[in-house]
């Protein structure tokens, strides 16, 4: 099609400039931050207490500003499609995918016609960021100098991979909206190896225990999310309106993303439910309009103009881009001749309310209550409750479909046999509560393993509920929690830290084989090799020099993994490895083994090296600048990939032979729910963003191991640990 995509006539400079607030607007931030006590605890936990629900929102914001206004702003930079205006063209098609995709025109009606009490929410939101500017001129903002409410109801999935698109590439929508900037999507073939493998090392795992497995006989969760190292924040949030909520809060969202409450918690794994599709449109352009096909009709292509500030050099230059929509949605691209339009529930007013409600649920009832918005349309949920209850819902918003029909491709769009029906109500989705077996485990698998006796009935349900696949961290944890009694709280930690990498249980046997077949010549060179990986335990550890051996042949193999056709079937992982093993012959392994031994000589100068010299933690004091002459601490996990519970997802980075660590275990937390919460948690490397803190890396080794901290949950400990205690805008004290 013809090109769409044109710069406008003038451009910007980049300037900096102070923010400006009006005197109205200073007074009410002043006037909140009075109602609001921040107290950090010796950790650097901010506890935010509040008379009401709207001063701890203020409150949190100003918190997360005061360590991470840089991740904030990114955050909304995304969620806004302004990221081209700081990153030039490299994100500027990710920027016409989110601006097709979300209306900020809706959200600023949603806002507008927002509850009364909730708008109290969303205006303290942003009065919390906003004073934090006011109050720190020196802080200059890339683009949001002035945060709006309605920005929260831009970014109402706290997941690391909130935005949805059908399986419509950022490739096929660049090709579809302009081919101009080549370097706006990243090909495959110029990742490197272990980008190749680890890029959708995305995820989480969670336990919910019922108290028959539990010593205490209280129920207990176990919340552990993989994503890219500080990613969220720790936080307490108190009010006299019932918000007393503890957990982990993504950057610029003011609800606990996975947490707990006096009563109950909540754990969200990244779901594999069908929550969008794409409709293959067949178009028909007459003169300068585009219509397509409907119920044997044409009807009328609409359109809305995207303007999207990009830089290039030292100028700001906006890009015109006129967006295409059918009433399935927008259109996202092109594929076999056909448009892509995209049907979907990125973001809503009901997603955020939803998220609110659920930090004040303080019973199964309630729980369920705020979940039957049906609106989180990302997640599956993990719960557990002072009542001993535990339930688990793979999935929230999904739509009703035609069963007969193959939902992991685009569908036609020119019938009515595609269209969704409504969405299926909580009690229809597939889900597990108080299991015999007293355990559930989800880790971004399929949820008709979940529960060992108890598993769900996967013939009762529609194919788009939920894929079958599993993957190695679903069986390591199946066969923990299947064996357990009687677990305590730091024994449940223990299960969760588990380094037993199950991938190899398939990839190593083939591997013995082929070597008890190869040449002499072979078995001469690989026989040491092969002998310590025969004795190797399959466990990560410092000093293996199997786990070194074994995570870089098992990461080769991967890369021979075809390419999924949906991202359905990507999660069949143990099928997938299984598959690949048998289609591969003695001597194909053997080389891929060969591969790997010369991989770590020339890498290291030899193959013989214990996992711990190689795979390292640091933490660099710009975020980003690696560097083998700094100190740094072993690491003894690898990518949950291979199975291991734990995820610590590391790589060689600029300039370096060694591996750092730069996603997997972030915040965790182990919660037993009794007549008081108990409950640990550690972070990876620590509160602060500032490397003189003593809490930027104080939690770094206890992160690496698996030693976790004892939450301040009530009131009378946070004060006998309180290290600084101040009102928003005040000096500390």
């Amino acid at each position: 099609m013809k090109k769409l995509l044109f710069p406008l006539f003038f451009c910007l400079p980049l300037l900096s400039s102070a923010q400006k607030f009006s005197k109205a607007e200073i007074a009410r931030y002043l006037a909140q931050a009075k109602q609001v006590t921040i107290i950090r605890d010796n950790w650097g936990v901010p506890h935010i207490y509040g008379k009401t629900d709207a001063n701890v929102v203020f409150g949190l914001m100003y918190a997360q500003c005061e360590e991470n206004f840089k991740g904030i702003e990114r955050n909304y930079l995304y969620q806004l499609g302004k990221q081209a205006e700081v990153d030039g063209d490299s994100n500027l098609y990710t920027d016409v995918q989110l601006q097709l995709i979300a209306d900020s025109a809706q959200a600023i009606k949603e806002y507008r016609n927002s509850s009364p009490d909730f708008k109290k929410l969303l205006d303290a939101f942003a009065d919390g960021i906003n004073y934090y500017l006011y109050k720190h001129p020196t802080v200059k903002p890339l683009v949001l100098k002035h945060f709006k409410p309605w920005y929260a109801l831009m970014f109402t999935d706290g997941s690391v991979a909130a935005t949805v698109t059908g399986g419509i590439t950022l490739n096929e929508t660049r090709k579809f909206y302009g081919d101009t900037i080549k370097s706006a999507s990243i090909q495959l073939e110029t990742l490197s190896i272990e980008d190749r493998v680890f890029d959708k090392e995305i995820g989480s795992n969670g336990f919910a225990i019922s108290p028959k497995k539990s010593a205490s006989g209280n129920a207990m969760l176990y919340i552990n999310p993989h994503v890219p190292f500080y990613f969220r924040s720790e936080v307490h949030l108190v009010s006299q309106q019932g918000l007393n909520a503890y957990g982990a809060v993504t950057w610029g969202q003011f609800f606990i993303y996975q947490g707990f409450n006096a009563h109950c918690g909540w754990m969200h794994t990244s779901s594999n439910a069908d929550v969008a599709d794409a409709y293959a449109e067949k178009i028909v352009q007459k003169g300068s309009k585009w219509l397509y096909e409907y119920k044997g009709a044409l009807k009328p292509v609409t359109t809305r103009q995207l303007i999207i500030n990009c830089k290039n050099g030292n100028v700001v230059e906006p890009v015109k881009i006129m967006g295409y929509y059918t009433h399935h949605g927008p259109v996202l691209g092109s594929r076999n001749g056909k448009w892509l339009a995209l049907k979907a529930n990125n973001r809503s007013y009901n997603a955020l309310l939803e998220s609110w409600l659920i930090t004040k649920a303080n019973n199964y009832a309630q729980y369920q209550k705020a979940m039957n918005l049906l609106q989180n349309a990302t997640n599956n949920t993990l719960y557990a409750d002072d009542k001993g209850n535990t339930a688990f819902w793979y999935g929230n918003f999904i739509p009703k479909r035609n069963a007969k029909l193959d939902w992991t491709q685009p569908v036609d769009g020119t019938t009515t046999n595609t269209e969704w029906q409504g969405l299926h109500p909580l009690d229809e989705i597939v889900q597990v509560r108080n299991p015999a077996s007293g355990w559930i485990q989800n880790c971004n698998a399929t949820p008709y393993e979940s529960a060992g006796i108890s598993n769900p009935d996967s013939l009762k349900y529609p194919a788009y509920m939920a894929p079958n696949g599993q993957n190695y961290r679903g069986v390591n944890a199946t066969r923990l929690l299947n064996n357990e009694n009687k677990l305590t709280l730091d024994q449940l930690i223990a299960v969760g830290y588990n380094r037993h990498l199950a991938a190899f249980d398939v990839l190593l046997p083939p591997l013995f084989k082929a070597f008890e077949r190869a040449n002499e010549k072979q078995k001469s060179t690989l026989e040491t090799a092969i002998e310590i990986l025969k004795k190797w335990d399959r466990r990560a550890g410092i000093n293996s020099v199997g786990t070194t051996l074994g995570v870089e042949y098992g990461t080769l193999l991967f890369t021979l993994l075809p390419r999924p056709e949906s991202s359905e079937a990507g999660t069949y992982q143990t099928e997938r490895v299984k598959a690949l093993m048998k289609s591969m012959n003695d001597e194909q392994i053997i080389q891929i083994f060969i591969e790997a031994i010369e991989n770590l000589n020339n890498r290291y100068g030899t193959w013989n090296i214990a996992w711990g010299e190689v795979n390292r933690y640091q933490r660099p004091a710009d975020g980003v600048t690696f560097d083998d002459a700094q100190p740094s601490l072993p690491a003894a996990s690898v990518a949950s990939v291979f199975g291991q519970l734990p995820s610590f997802v590391s790589k060689s980075m600029n300039g370096t032979k060694k591996r750092y660590g730069y996603s997997g275990n972030s915040f965790i937390a182990a919660v037993e729910f009794g007549p008081k919460v108990r409950a640990k948690t550690v972070i990876t490397g620590g509160q602060s963003f500032e490397p003189a803190s003593k809490n930027f890396i104080n939690q770094a080794q206890m992160n690496l191991d698996g030693k976790f901290k004892d939450v301040l949950f009530y009131e009378n400990d946070v004060l006998k640990h309180a290290v600084t205690t101040y009102h928003p805008g005040e000096e500390s004290k």
